[in-house]
Formats: C-alpha cells, structure tokens, sequence
C-alpha cells in the first residue's frame, strides 16, 4: 500500500487521539489525573482511545481500514456532545505544538525507515509542552494579577462559597450592591484559581469598588490557593452538604476545605450559614445568616418574607423562586445593609431583581410554564423546585433531569421518590443515575434517552398548552 496514504491516514488518527485528549481534559480542569480516574463514561476512553491505540499496534498496515472506522464513530460521537470543546488559548497552544511535531513526524516518517510508533512521541511531547507552557503562564499571570490587586489600595473584596447556591448568592451581593458602588463580580461560574487569576488580568475594571470572587472546589487546598490568592476582606459560606463527594469523599473533608476562606489575611468577618458547623478557634467574627427571617411563602409567582435589619421588620417580596433563594438572598441583604444602603432601598431592589438564568427561572412560552432549574445540581434545592411544580394544577406536570451527579445513591432514591409523588411524565436522560431513578418511580410515565439531541420532539409530543416543565439539572452528557 502506498506509504504516504498510510501516513497520512496514521497523521489523522493522530490528529482524532489529541482532539479526544485536549476535549476530555477541558471537561475536567486539564487534570490528566480527574480524565483517567474521575471519568462518568469510562468505556468512552476504552472505545475511542484504548483500543484504537492498541489497534494502532497490532494491525500494522491494516491499520488503515479499521480507522475509517474509527473516524466515522468519532464524528457522530462529537456531533451528540452537548459540550464541545473550545479553542481556548490553552488549547490552540497545543494543536500548533502538536501539528508541527505531527509534520515534521511526517516528513520523517515518508523518508526514512523509521518506525511509526514516533506519532506516539509526539502526542507525549505536545502534551508535555503544553502543560509546561501554561504552568510557566500561569505563574506569570498570578504575579500580574497580585500586582493588579496590590495597586487597587480601596478595593474589597468579598469571597463566596458554598456546596449549594454560591453563584446564586454572588450575584444577589451584586445586584444589591451595584446600585451605590462600583461593583464587578466574577462571571457565569468562574471559580477556579486560574480562571479568577484570568478574570482579574483581563475584566476587573481599575477603578472597581468591590470585587465579589466565587471560590469553589474539587480538592483540598483549592479555596486556600483562592484565598491567598485574593485576600478577601469578608466571607460568605453557605451550606455545605453532599456535593462532589466523588472527589471528597466525606462531608468533613468539604467542610474543611469550604473553611479555606478564613485563611485570608484580611479577613474582617464571615457570613456563615447557620447549619453549618462553627469552626474552631476562630478569630474572626462571625455571623450566622438567616437570622430574623420569618413568614416566607414562595409559589409560582415569586417569593414574599420578612426580615428584620437593625431594629426594625422589614417585608419584603420578589420575583425570585424558592424558598432556599430568600436563604440565599438574606445573606445578600445583610451585607448591603453594612455597606450603608438603606433599608427602603434594599426593599425596592429585592423587589425589581430578575431570578438567576437557570436557577429555577420561571419562563412563561407558547401557553407551557417551564421552571428552568437546569444549573441547580443539590438534593435540597432540586426538592424546592419540585415542591413548586406541585403547585401547579393547570395542566400535566414535566420532569426532565439526570437525577443528581457526583452524590449518593440514597440522595437519588429520595429524588426519585418525590418525582413520583408529583409529576406525570419524568423524562430521565443520560446513563448515570437511570437505572436508580427508573427504579424507583412507579406512578409517573417514564422516559428515558441516553442524549438530549430528541428532546425537544419528545416534548412536543407529550406537552400541550397549560403544561409545566421543570429542567432540573442539565448535567453534560459526559457525565
């Protein structure tokens, strides 16, 4: 067979094991150690990347045949991805490292008696480059962003963190607090060191007032480089609970590493939820949140509560769902009033704030209520969307989900049993928790897809006007 054909298809097979690299190793921070040992869909690995490596090995020549093969099921396989990759800097570094070694593997290869398995050469080196590259960067990014911090000498800065509700609870800070400062939060769910070292270089604004930093975490030591990193002046910490136990693997141990906030040297209070263990030998003054709020009532409409600031009860209502988001939103509240806003504007702010996108957002479309919960991943706030889908008694009531990921399976079985006590029709998508879920819900029809590509004709087949739908987690379909 002509040599050249067999390298250049040896090249493009190459070229589809680094595409599978760098996308795997995006999902998962570009931790080689969370893609090999933390992977939901393992077989993924073993089909698109093991065998054809040893394949790659065995097949000599005939290698060539099982690859056209090879590439055509990795196509439908990116084609179904609800998360593809995205040519990051990061990445494109690595491509352009990879294809010149690719090339010049190539030209040798064509040439010279020299065994193939050199491709395999470049792939290590290309990956070793860019891991190299970006620790170099990295660290040179921090020092900038530390130097950045240093000159802003009136900025605050406020961390937040939490297993539940951190991004809710930082943009509710922010709301608030926008309207008497000049206030910049960390975008969407930026909350890893290297994206908040990104985040300062490139968006804090020079002449920002207050900096509100989200902080989260997949190990130990993560929110203390955060911390150190930022040098808060407050805290919030949230409630801690049975999150990403697949890394952590006990609730102490988050715990511990949620309690990585106070190691900030300029540290002056937290805000830490009242369920959540007091830390010892704590210095710090604290203040647990809620505290005097009472006579919350949340339905489909919005939220009403009252809560006291200084020495006067305040009523307050809000567009905003969920009982836990008045938890979330009064910590919030707290903050703007020792910040110096007035209570009546703190009321007509709460009053006119907008939900959080895909934090049971309520979006009313073509005669249907859809309760958009798709980024709220937790036991407890999955069960405050589905106790509001209850009330609902206007027409079927929808469920689409993954169950809960990176958590137990007793937390399913109990997610499963109040789907089943409320809901006509549970559409359960992906592999992952469908078996526990399926098992367990007897009353609701059942629906069950491995990928979300025909979901919106399964919708239209089973939804009329009248009808609610609850997104409840959207969790990616490699997980």
């Amino acid at each position: 067979m002509n040599n050249i054909l067999l390298q250049i298809s040896n090249i493009i097979f190459m070229l589809s094991l680094g595409y599978y690299l760098m996308q795997n190793l995006q999902w998962y921070n570009y931790n080689i150690f969370r893609v090999i040992l933390k992977h939901n869909k393992f077989y993924w690995h073993l089909l698109y990347f093991i065998l054809p490596v040893l394949l790659f090995f065995l097949l000599g020549d005939y290698f060539i045949y099982y690859n056209i093969f090879h590439i055509c099921i990795l196509i439908i396989w990116y084609i179904k991805l609800d998360k593809k990759i995205v040519f990051t800097s990061r990445v494109n570094r690595f491509f352009i490292a990879y294809c010149i070694l690719l090339l010049v593997s190539f030209i040798v290869l064509i040439n010279f008696d020299i065994t193939r398995y050199i491709l395999f050469v470049a792939l290590f080196v290309s990956f070793l480059v860019s891991f190299l590259s970006e620790l170099v960067i990295m660290r040179q990014y921090k020092k900038l962003a530390i130097k950045k911090l240093n000159s802003m000498n009136n900025l605050i800065i406020i961390s937040v963190t939490a297993s539940y509700g951190k991004t809710s609870i930082k943009n509710f800070i922010h709301t608030l607090l926008s309207k008497q400062f000049k206030t910049y939060a960390t975008p969407r769910s930026i909350n890893t060191i290297n994206g908040i070292i990104s985040d300062i270089n490139n968006n804090l604004p020079y002449d920002c007032d207050i900096y509100i930093v989200e902080a989260g975490a997949r190990q130990k030591g993560d929110i203390e480089k955060i911390a150190n990193l930022i040098n808060h002046h407050y805290a919030v910490i949230g409630e801690i609970g049975e999150m990403h136990l697949q890394y952590f693997k006990t609730i102490e141990n988050i715990k511990n590493t949620k309690y990585e906030l106070f190691k900030s040297n300029r540290l002056k209070e937290v805000f830490l939820f009242k369920n959540n263990d007091l830390p010892s030998n704590a210095s710090i003054p604290i203040t647990l949140f809620p505290q005097d709020v009472s006579n919350i009532c949340s339905n489909l409409s919005g939220s009403t509560f009252t809560m006291n600031l200084g020495e006067t009860c305040y009523d307050f209502k809000t567009k905003v769902l969920g009982e836990f988001n008045v938890v979330n939103l009064s910590v919030a509240i707290m903050i703007a009033y020792k910040f110096g806003i007035s209570p009546n504007k703190i009321i007509s702010l709460v009053e006119n704030m907008k939900p959080i996108e895909h934090r049971l957002e309520k979006i009313e479309i073509n005669g249907k209520i859809i309760l958009d919960d798709s980024f709220n991943g937790n036991l407890n706030g999955m069960k405050e969307a589905i106790k509001l889908s209850s009330l609902h008694t206007n027409g079927k009531k929808i469920i689409v989900t993954p169950g809960i990921v990176e958590n137990s399976i007793e937390n399913n079985i109990k997610l499963a049993r109040m789907i089943d006590s409320v809901f006509d029709v549970a559409i359960i998508t992906g592999d992952l928790n469908s078996k526990i879920l399926s098992d367990n819900i007897s009353n609701a029809q059942k629906i069950i897809i491995k990928d979300k590509i025909n979901l919106n004709s399964i919708l239209s087949k089973f939804c009329s006007d009248g009808d609610l739908i609850l997104f409840s987690n959207d969790a990616p379909n490699y997980i």
